[in-house]
């Protein structure tokens, strides 16, 4: 890709329509951490494949801001001739534009791809430098020749039996919701929201299977779906649209504006992108900035949801635990000779075991299969450049999970098919205990997630090593591997966790051209015997490789809870893993009492 051509040419653009600059985030109209190929216009632009982001592009110069999970990729992939890199929260944009705008500065933007919250601070930072803020229409529509269509992927009824509650009834508590916070309607621009009130699912973009639409629903509960008609086929009867009028995509904005005139209208101003709140305020109406509703109402799973995701794990686990046995007997027998075993062929015999599953649709993103220095990059994608061999000497991380008909699987081992040097011990076994900490926790329902973070790091911390991305996150249940709201991580987060909810946990630690460990299970919220408390219980159902790991640095109680969650691994699984299989499951799932 010839990165400075395509520069040279948004700079034309924006000289012709009278910019010092323009943003370029890594978003679409939907804020969808992963984009259809059209839409990843920050790649475009920069050459940068990660999944957050924001480019700035002046006239004499660029810079890209991303957050610590993306550190060194950034540096693999974006010429440090043509772009400045900063992180995209310790020193974020609008601290740029605060500190380094001209006065008379003229910033463009596209209002369809910047949320509410971004946009006002960055307007904010601009007045204070007395430059302005400008809406743009799509620049990459001009510069970008042979740009992507828009994705047009079959949408699909999921049954009730599946979803647990139909529409209608959800649409009704929707709009109670709405009515209780003074609001007429909600105007919702989140794909999985969207997917989950109407009970359907998509395929725009592949492992993230919901479907790119808009929609309105107002207090009463009525529902207005915007949608390319063409992703449903002509036969609708499978769907539950009782109650709901289906309109294009391109009325959605004027149809918000129609909506304003009646009275406030609620937006998520942390997602919705700013023309949104601009449609709203041509109407004359007020934005009703809330905690979404559909977005609180989808967090807590009810009890199919929950079986659902408990019987997918099984299944997924199996197939897990089958991959690791043969990672352990293929790279012990292949290395050293001229054909061992790569990051790139034990990604995709992960992918053959997983298919074997029931209810297996695809994979949840694509498997992080990383050894040696390549796992010290939180979000590796091996390439055929990058493919590297699974060495003995060094750890090696899998984070990988499964799109099942019943569920969302999101999970990550670190396995070491040699002796590990004891500062990698040290660390590994770090990471473990902080695991157990976060993992074995109890607090009252409500709790937020960044006051359960340190959990998890304290035991690096007491090293004096840390890690540069969040703890943990929503699962969606066939939906998006991360799903909003809840999350463990040092931001601050307003939503408290209650039973229902679904988790992952997932400390690591990355030494930068070395090496990277993580240990990551998914988790329901429960209920505690103690009245008003909450726990954790995995969904999770995998061997962890205690091979690196300082036995003698564990308490009683880790290691009671590392045998009875092995325990308990074994008796689901080993009906299900193949015969050559099973005696690594039993081996890896021995009381610890009886290891060396």
């Amino acid at each position: 890709m010839d990165i400075p051509a395509r520069l040279a040419g948004f700079r034309e653009y924006m000289s012709a329509n009278g910019l010092d600059g323009f943003v370029v985030p890594r978003a679409d109209v939907h804020q969808s951490e992963v984009a259809a190929p059209r839409d990843d216009c920050l790649a475009y632009i920069t050459g940068f494949t990660g999944s957050a982001g924001l480019a700035l592009i002046l006239r004499d110069k660029a810079l890209i801001f991303v957050d610590g999970r993306y550190d060194i990729q950034v540096r693999r992939e974006v010429d440090e001739m043509l772009f400045d890199i900063r992180h995209l929260h310790n020193a974020p944009i609008d601290r740029w534009m605060r500190e380094n705008a001209k006065p008379g500065m003229r910033i463009g933007f596209d209002p369809t791809l910047v949320n509410g919250e971004l946009h006002d601070r960055m307007a904010m930072a601009m007045a204070s430098a007395g430059g302005s803020l400008v809406a743009s229409a799509d620049p990459f529509d001009a510069i970008w020749p042979d740009r992507p269509a828009a994705p047009l992927g079959v949408i699909r009824a999921v049954p009730v039996a599946v979803a647990g509650e139909n529409s209608l009834d959800k649409r009704k508590r929707a709009g109670r919701a709405i009515a209780e916070a003074g609001s007429v309607a909600l105007a919702e621009t989140l794909p999985d929201n969207i997917a989950w009130l109407l009970n359907v699912r998509g395929s725009d973009v592949p492992m993230n299977p919901v479907p790119h639409s808009f929609l309105l629903i107002e207090a009463d509960g009525r529902t207005e779906w915007y949608v390319d008609k063409r992703k449903l086929g002509n036969d609708l009867s499978g769907f539950e649209l009782e109650g709901v009028r289906l309109g294009t995509p391109d009325e959605f904005l004027p149809r918000v504006t129609e909506l304003a005139r009646k009275g406030k209208v609620m937006i998520d101003q942390q997602f919705a992108p700013v023309s949104v709140r601009l449609a709203v305020e041509a109407g004359g109406g007020a934005v009703l900035v809330r905690s979404n509703p559909l977005t609180l109402l989808k967090a807590k799973k009810n009890d199919t949801e929950l079986a659902g995701y408990r019987r997918c794990h099984i299944e997924d686990g199996a197939a897990l635990t089958d991959f690791m046995a043969w990672v352990f007997r293929e790279g012990r027998l292949r290395e050293g000779s001229d054909r061992p075993l790569t990051e790139l062929e034990a990604e995709a015999k992960l992918l053959e075991f997983r298919s074997t599953r029931k209810g297996f649709l695809e994979d949840s993103f694509r498997s992080i299969s990383a050894s040696g220095i390549n796992a010290a990059l939180c979000h590796y994608s091996a390439a055929p450049a990058t493919n590297a061999p699974i060495d003995s000497s060094l750890p090696y991380l899998i984070d990988s999970g499964g799109q099942y008909v019943d569920g969302t699987t999101d999970v990550t081992r670190t396995l070491f098919l040699g002796p590990a040097e004891p500062e990698i011990r040290r660390a590994y076994t770090a990471v473990l205990k902080g695991f157990l900490s976060l993992i074995s926790a109890q607090m009252p329902a409500g709790t937020q997630g960044h006051q359960l973070d340190a959990f998890a790091r304290r035991p690096l911390w007491d090293l004096g090593l840390d890690y540069d991305h969040g703890t943990g996150h929503g699962v969606g249940h066939n939906m998006l591997v991360h799903e909003h709201p809840h999350r463990f991580s040092k931001l601050a987060n307003p939503y408290g966790l209650e039973p229902g909810n679904i988790m992952t946990i997932e400390p690591g630690y990355y030494e930068v051209g070395r090496y990277g460990l993580r240990i990551e299970n998914q988790v329901e919220v429960v209920a505690a015997a103690a009245q008003g408390f909450c726990r954790f219980k995995s969904l999770t159902l995998a061997p962890i490789d205690l091979s690196a790991v300082n036995l003698a640095g564990l308490t009683q109680n880790e290691i009671a809870f590392l045998d009875a969650y092995h325990a308990h691994v074994r008796e689901a699984l080993e009906p299900l893993v193949l015969d050559e299989t099973r005696p690594f499951l039993v081996e890896q799932t021995r009381p610890i009492a009886g290891r060396s």
